[in-house]
């Protein structure tokens, strides 16, 4: 079904993972999609009849140029997706700098902030097109859930996300802008691979064996796969979701629920 059929979507960090799922699956739901990357997906967009930009999501003027694109280019916006993230560097607080604190956080937490302030504009304008109004879906992490030793930096950055999704949901609420927030387990992607290197390097253990107790974090007994996510993103963009904001989606395999 093409429930997001006449939607514009713009979907950061598609370069891969996550982000290039998400792309296809808001594509074939019947979006026209906005790849951006550090370097413009022009493969993906070719792919899914999308458009391709290039952008750092740290920086405010390339924000205000991205929102200016989707305006020109593809008429507006409806959905926008912020999913570009780093993982960071793992292990004792005592081991991260400064420098790398604010590098995570840059991305994490201010290229989320800056997605969300100068996308409101055009969301807004858009709205009153579908029942369930615009969308704006943030990727936080199981990680701005609980915590995890080692992980304080990245927890930070995501515990973040989650609760700035909540007072967007408040505030946006009468422009008809649904604000909700995505928390995956460990999702096999690059970023997974960093994750059961972490935990190698912080446990001792050989790669296959920290991969294997990454797996079985999970109830199910497996990390999750790009899918898994990308299907729960559109159908928070899709009026199906029209009574949804200031919600957390937990994508985790169980993780959470023990």
């Amino acid at each position: 079904m093409k429930d997001l059929e006449n939607r514009v979507a713009l979907v950061t960090g598609a370069g891969r993972g996550i982000g290039a799922a998400t792309a296809r699956a808001l594509a074939t739901s019947g979006a026209r999609v906005i790849v951006s990357d550090l370097t413009a997906p022009t493969e993906l967009a070719d792919e899914i009849g999308g458009l391709a930009h290039r952008q750092d999501v740290t920086s405010e003027a390339e924000w205000v140029e991205t929102i200016a694109f989707a305006r020109t280019k593809a008429g507006g916006l409806d959905i926008l997706v912020n999913n570009a993230g780093v993982l960071g560097t793992g292990g004792p607080t005592t081991g991260i700098s400064l420098e790398e604190w604010r590098r995570v956080h840059s991305t994490n937490v201010e290229g989320v902030f800056l997605g969300c302030k100068h996308a409101i504009p055009a969301l807004a304008e858009r709205a009153s097109r579908w029942s369930g109004g615009s969308a704006i879906i943030n990727l936080s992490s199981v990680a701005g859930l609980v915590g995890f030793g080692g992980a304080a930096c990245y927890s930070a950055s995501k515990g973040a996300v989650r609760l700035m999704t909540k007072c967007l949901a408040l505030e946006l609420a009468p422009m008809k802008i649904r604000v909700n927030s995505v928390h995956p387990g460990v999702i096999d992607t690059v970023m997974g691979g960093l994750v059961v290197t972490n935990v190698a390097s912080i446990s001792g253990l050989g790669n296959n064996e920290a991969r294997t107790q990454v797996d079985q974090m999970h109830p199910l007994g497996h990390m999750g796969r790009v899918a898994d996510i990308a299907e729960a993103i559109v159908f928070l963009a899709s009026d199906k979701a029209a009574f949804m904001t200031g919600s957390e989606m937990v994508v985790d395999g169980g993780l959470t629920a023990r």
